[in-house]
């Protein structure tokens, strides 16, 4: 691996003026100020791009750094369609920031595709799709939505939030999607320890805007952080596989467990997309929702009485978490619509890590027992 460039100076070489009595500056070595560009952040990118099978990609500071640069392509007056069910704080930026910049956010649930159609106007720009969703685990049919938007107007542009599936099990781009997008933070990084967003695409338009508006707004990460995150980029198809065998054997435990109403996991052929599931992705992330029987009062027990599990509101790491939207990560969400979403206060999002598997299950079975001492499983 390359050594970490310098956090914000990159030396420019000296050369004679052809009359020999002055000095210019070369700048063919490409590197000028390391918020619009760096050895250690363009190495990361090119590897970003080969495990998105994308011509470009982009590294941003966070998530929502991306989701802000993204939204920076557009003016005044443009449309964006949004996915209904989606991460809390893009929830929040789509309508308590980019609305009130004058853009128009409309939020449509994209699994149907006959309502992503209808809500399509004249002045749709861009259509914002994550699957799975966050955190009712809702799988959206890339292809479909894609060919809709396209077929009404090839110059929508068509974003995926592809961050619980990661590269190794979803590819957006080769389904029709014009961008995919990650936080890094959570399993392109996969060690808890990076703050990052990723942009990719195939399009020389895009990326030209987004190059420039990566470097005019300057959202960029640390060339520390490229380390990071290039390092773990090496052991994400690892993770990875570990991530979809635990959270199998758990979502089958929860599943069968008398104190649990409900399982939502992708990769159970309980799910409603299940056969939708298999055909876009090549697996399952370690994200699990499950609704604990009772009320706040059981689903908090549960959550205080984890021990492996740490509570907080990331994921996609090495360790297993576990929170619960509708007090954690989808909080600024109004209620009415976490009512609409299925995000109610017995639902709690699981992050199974790559731990031993049954030490994972121990710790759940024990945390269910402190909710629901009166129910023997």
């Amino acid at each position: 691996m390359k050594p970490i460039s310098n956090g914000f100076l990159c030396q420019q070489r000296q050369r004679r003026c052809p009359r020999q009595t002055c000095y210019s500056v070369s700048i063919d070595q490409g590197f000028e100020y390391s918020r619009s560009g760096n050895p250690t952040r363009n190495c990361l990118e090119k590897a970003v791009a080969a495990v998105d099978g994308a011509k470009y990609s982009l590294a941003l500071a966070s998530g929502l750094a991306a989701t802000m640069t993204i939204a920076h392509m557009l003016k005044c007056g443009d449309n964006i369609i949004c996915m209904n069910d989606v991460y809390g704080g893009t929830n929040r930026y789509f309508r308590r920031v980019a609305s009130e910049m004058g853009l128009e956010v409309s939020f449509v649930d994209c699994t149907k595709l006959d309502c992503l159609k209808a809500a399509i106007k004249p002045n749709t720009k861009l259509v914002w799709v994550e699957t799975p969703t966050n955190p009712t685990m809702k799988v959206i049919d890339i292809k479909g939505c894609a060919d809709v938007v396209h077929a009404h107007n090839k110059d929508i542009i068509v974003v995926v939030d592809n961050t619980f599936m990661s590269a190794y099990f979803q590819r957006p781009l080769a389904l029709g999607a014009d961008i995919c997008m990650y936080s890094a933070t959570k399993y392109m990084n996969g060690h808890s320890d990076v703050v990052m967003g990723l942009v990719s695409m195939n399009r020389d338009d895009l990326y030209e805007r987004l190059k420039f508006l990566q470097n005019a707004i300057g959202a960029v990460p640390s060339p520390f952080d490229c380390y990071l995150c290039n390092r773990g980029l090496k052991t994400l198809h690892l993770r990875m596989k570990q991530h979809f065998i635990n959270a199998v054997a758990v979502a089958k435990f929860l599943e069968a467990d008398p104190r649990v109403d409900k399982v939502v996991f992708p990769g159970l052929p309980s799910h409603p997309q299940y056969e939708l599931m298999k055909r876009q992705c090549t697996g399952c992330p370690g994200m699990i929702t499950f609704y604990i029987k009772g009320d706040l009062t059981n689903a908090t027990a549960f959550l205080r009485n984890l021990k492996l599990f740490a509570l907080a509101e990331s994921l996609g790491g090495y360790e297993s978490l576990a929170e619960h939207p509708a007090i954690m990560t989808h909080a600024s969400v109004p209620e009415e619509e976490r009512e609409v979403l299925g995000i109610s206060d017995t639902l709690i999002r699981l992050s199974i890590g790559i731990e031993d598997v049954e030490d994972i299950i121990v710790d759940l079975d024990q945390a269910l027992k402190a909710a629901h001492p009166q129910i023997k499983n």
